[in-house]
């Protein structure tokens, strides 16, 4: 019957996500059909295994893209706590209003039982958000990072509780594990020499399952924790984004096992059915709460509104918290089945939602913008760009160059923009013109004062995307001057000039001039002393292709 699994997982995957929903939803379904065929989980214990792998490497990927100082803010560490105490005081006493009018799950519950159904029901789920971010390019918006902090913060009160949950007492040997960091320099250095390939997905998978999960556990501590806490202690090394990458898929996989195994634990009833769909009805009370915490951080209410729709669902860690109390016996096993529904229903209700938030802002502003409270938070003011005649967006390498040549004849009269702060304070140092923004974020732009004098907009973001994202900001924001770009591929070429971009410039071809200038200069030029004399590779005739207006060599 194993084929019979993967063919079910991957048709019901597919067909969600054909709709626009995330396939977790599929692999719910999935389960729920499995069941009907007359498969439990007794007779998988393998997909059991695997759905613990999964939810252990999703804890470690969280603590390799952890910035801890990111934690610290109030609008996430306050915001993320006092939105759970609020969740719990205001989602308790309508569930036990329910349990009265007559639902039938509810109403022999204790205050203990509906205390932990409320905790199951604040969180918001990461994969969702995270995917919705992506879509819209808003990872490293204000809205984006205040989302994600929250996000992780919820995961780390659902760690807790999964530690706490466990009931042992912890051996006197788990002191010894605050001598970990004093391991990192030898951690590094290991991590240093495996590579990039598949040595580099083993050296993770010893450090979430074995120095992470199962060094935890025979202390006494929950293994989930111990991933966690050994992804934060792999986040400040360089290869940390790309060891996350590379365990991605794997991580991916085996949390298909985790929902697989949700639906096998039955088909929901009608009634079941019913009250997950009541339930769905507390997310607006979700999305109003972070609005009005996050504004009370002085973030702009655009901002505050964006960030509560992204969290505006429930979450997997939620159907986590409800596997462990139903098989601690804490919680009835219905409880589990119907929070998976209900996480379903929350998806199909926040996809929407999110893809009009912009529409619903507009019709509220108004009101909205009366919760604001003054002076805004220091990252969500109007961003000051002055009135130059030159502006670089993304200063890195390139743009970085660029801004120094240009800065030979116009200085004064450029500024670039860059959304890494610590980039910023290097440039500002060397005394460039720099301010932090993210051009691929919408809220740059609705920040962005005017220029009126602006002439010549340098697209030398590292990404496509962004740079087509800011083409069209521009068309948006009315502005008439020229637009120039860097690309790596032709057909990026072809599509920013489609959007109207003025010239572009091949990143690859530039490279392969500068090499053969090199050669012919450095390496050559000894060896050729009695030789013909031949033009250079500067002096190569450069030509503009009329069709695509990027700059090739000849």
């Amino acid at each position: 019957m194993e084929p019979g699994i993967l063919i079910i997982t991957l048709i019901c995957g597919m067909l969600v996500s054909r709709i626009g929903l995330p396939p977790l939803i599929g692999y719910l379904v999935a389960g729920f059909v499995l069941f009907v065929l007359g498969i439990d989980k007794e007779s998988l214990p393998l997909l059991q295994e695997l759905a613990n792998l999964g939810v252990t490497l999703l804890l470690f990927a969280i603590g390799l893209k952890l910035d801890i100082r990111s934690l610290f803010k109030a609008e996430v560490w306050a915001g993320s706590s006092i939105h759970l105490m609020l969740s719990m005081l205001i989602f308790v006493p309508i569930l036990k209003l329910l349990g009265l009018v007559g639902l039938s799950q509810l109403t022999s519950l204790t205050l203990g039982q509906l205390t932990l159904i409320a905790f199951a029901l604040s969180f918001s789920s990461t994969v969702f958000a995270v995917k919705v971010l992506e879509d819209k390019g808003d990872v490293q918006s204000l809205y984006g990072r205040v989302a994600i902090g929250i996000l992780i913060m919820q995961d780390i009160f659902a760690v807790l509780f999964l530690t706490i949950s466990k009931g042992d007492v912890p051996s006197v040997w788990a002191f010894t594990l605050l001598l970990l960091p004093f391991a990192r320099p030898l951690i590094y250095k290991i991590f240093d020499r495996v590579g990039h390939g598949e040595l580099l997905v083993l050296f993770g998978l010893v450090m979430a399952l074995v120095v992470g999960a199962w060094l935890f556990e025979s202390v006494g501590l929950k293994p989930d924790l111990g991933a966690l806490i050994i992804g934060i202690l792999l986040a400040g090394h360089k290869k940390s984004s790309e060891l996350a990458k590379s365990l991605f898929y794997f991580k991916e996989l085996f949390l298909v096992a985790f929902f697989l195994t949700i639906g096998l634990n039955g088909l929901p009833t009608i009634s079941d059915v019913v009250l997950a769909a009541l339930l769905v009805l507390l997310i607006p009370l979700k999305i109003l709460m972070f609005v009005y915490l996050l504004t009370r951080f002085k973030l702009r209410s655009r901002t505050s509104m964006l960030g509560s729709f992204n969290l505006g669902n429930f979450s997997e860690f939620g159907l986590i918290v409800a596997a462990v109390a139903t098989h601690k016996g804490w919680l009835p096993p219905e409880w589990l089945v119907i929070i998976a529904v209900a996480l379903s229903f929350s998806f199909l209700l926040a996809a929407p939602l999110n893809a009009t938030v912009g529409d619903i802002y507009q019709r509220f502003q108004r009101r909205l913008i009366k919760l604001e409270k003054r002076p805004l938070h220091p990252e969500d003011r109007p961003i000051a760009i002055g009135n130059p005649r030159f502006l670089i967006l993304g200063m890195g390498r390139i743009g970085s160059g660029a801004y120094d040549e240009l800065r030979a004849q116009f200085d004064g009269e450029i500024l670039g923009i860059e959304h890494k702060q610590d980039l910023v304070d290097l440039h500002r140092s060397l005394g460039r013109n720099v301010v932090r923004g993210d051009a691929a974020d919408t809220d740059f732009w609705e920040k962005l004062d005017n220029a009126p004098n602006l002439e010549l907009v340098l697209l030398a973001m590292p990404h496509h995307t962004g740079n087509m994202f800011a083409v069209e900001q521009l068309k948006k924001l009315d502005y008439q001057g020229k637009i120039s770009a860097i690309v790596q591929y032709s057909d990026d070429a072809t599509a920013l000039r489609e959007l109207g971009v003025h010239s572009v410039y091949n990143l690859y071809e530039a490279a392969g001039a500068g090499f053969v200038d090199h050669v012919i200069t450095e390496l050559l030029k000894n060896s050729e002393k009695n030789a013909p004399q031949r033009p250079l590779a500067k002096d190569i005739v450069q030509v503009t292709d009329p069709k695509i207006n990027t700059v090739t060599h000849s």
